[in-house]
Order: C-alpha cells, then structure tokens, then sequence
C-alpha cells in the first residue's frame, strides 16, 4: 500500500479506509499497525487521509473512534450511527482546521463546499445526538463497554475450535464469526435463520456471522445470545 500511495502521489487526492475492521466486507480485521503506517505513507507524500467510522465510532471498538487505538488523526472523519445512539438517523463530517479553511472565501471565488442534503440538521436527530453524547461523556459509560468488550473476548473462546468455524474476529464490539463452507453456500443466512427461532435477529455477510450488539447490553444477554448460537454451530 505505501508503495501504491508513493507511485501515485501525483494524481491520488485521497486514501479512504474504514479504520482496524471493515464491517460490511466481512468484519476483516486490519494488522496491529497497518492504519498509522497509512497515516504515516499519506502524510510523507501528501495525501489525504478520509477515514470512515460510520460503523466504527461512538465506542464500537471500545475507544470514542477506532483512529485512537493507533493514535490517528485522519484529514477527514466521516461519521452517522452511533451518532444519535442509532435512535435516528443523522450524519457528519469532520474535517481538520486546514481543510475547513482551504473553503472559506468570498462568494466571488466559488471557494464553498456547495453541498447539503435535504434533510440537513434535522432538530430532533440533533438533540437525540446531543444527549448520546452527554451520555458517553460519563466515565461508567466507557468503563461498562471496556467490562463489555472484555466479556465477549472471553465468550467468544468457545467457537476458536468447533470444526465447522473457519475465524473469530472481534474488534471492540464488532464480532464476525466466518464459517467454513464455499461462496455460495450462504451460512450466514441460514444460522440467522435459525437463531430467530430462539428470539435472536443477527445480520449475517456469506458466511460470516455478525455480532453488533447494544453497547450496554447487560452481560447476561451476551452470554445468552453467545450460547445459543454455540448450540447451532455444533
């Protein structure tokens, strides 16, 4: 990847990355190390670095944004989700200081980011958002999903062995649990159908099983959903 950035330095704006996991490509883990090297290759070689925590951030790695576990400062932060709690939907840009002024301008020089959506600063989103993050201002908040995060790594021991599971990859709170079969063989799918028998909707990717679970769910409903799909996978 350094090497691409370096040969592209020229005509390459920006490098997109969803930080240490990607979510809807399977819940695929990065390497301990892998973001601040890209950090470190777009800033030598002057490139944007866009990171998209739309899943990521408010807490699901178990820090505020995945960019902390390696101490990243992206150019640009795209977030939504856990925003509001995911009890509305509502979305944001960051942006570094450089960046916001590279637009500011007189109307003359067409220097503005002439962009919004219809649906821009909806009052109700805002306030539900604001009063999320009051909430994870809280030092029990962050000390229930750190207690959380610890609980599923332990859980999660259990299907390391069963035969028929290929990877367990946690991330925070973002588990994905890849079964072995081919591409079409949509595991996945079926597993969730079956869960639903027993009052459990997971989202599945192929043969990936996804865990995305409430930051506070109690620590009996882990273990719950965590054994009854240990039952279905043996």
């Amino acid at each position: 990847m350094s090497k691409i950035i370096r040969t592209n330095r020229n005509n390459a704006a920006a490098l997109i990355t969803e930080p240490l996991i990607q979510g809807a490509a399977g819940m695929i883990s990065m390497p301990i190390g892998y973001l601040s090297e890209l950090r470190r290759a777009t800033r030598e070689n002057s490139v944007l670095l866009i990171a998209d925590e739309v899943a990521t951030g408010f807490g699901r790695t178990g820090t505020m944004f995945a960019c902390e576990h390696e101490d990243v400062i992206p150019d640009l932060m795209s977030v939504s989700k856990g925003l509001s709690g995911g009890y509305l939907p509502i979305a944001a840009t960051l942006a570094t200081e450089k960046i916001f002024r590279a637009f500011l301008g007189d109307y003359s020089e067409f220097k503005t980011f002439f962009h919004g959506h219809t649906y821009t600063g909806n009052p109700l989103a805002a306030a539900a958002s604001l009063a999320n993050l009051e909430l994870m201002k809280r030092k029990s908040f962050w000390k229930r999903v750190r207690s959380n995060v610890a609980l599923l790594r332990r859980e999660l021991e259990q299907f390391k062995d069963l035969p028929n599971v290929r990877e367990v990859r946690q991330c925070g709170m973002m588990v994905g649990i890849e079964l072995r079969g081919g591409s079409g063989a949509r595991l996945g799918h079926k597993v969730a159908m079956k869960m639903r028998k027993h009052g459990v909707i997971l989202r599945p990717l192929g043969n990936v099983v996804v865990l995305m679970t409430p930051l506070m769910i109690p620590n009996e409903k882990i273990r719950s959903l965590l054994n009854t799909l240990n039952r279905l996978l043996h």
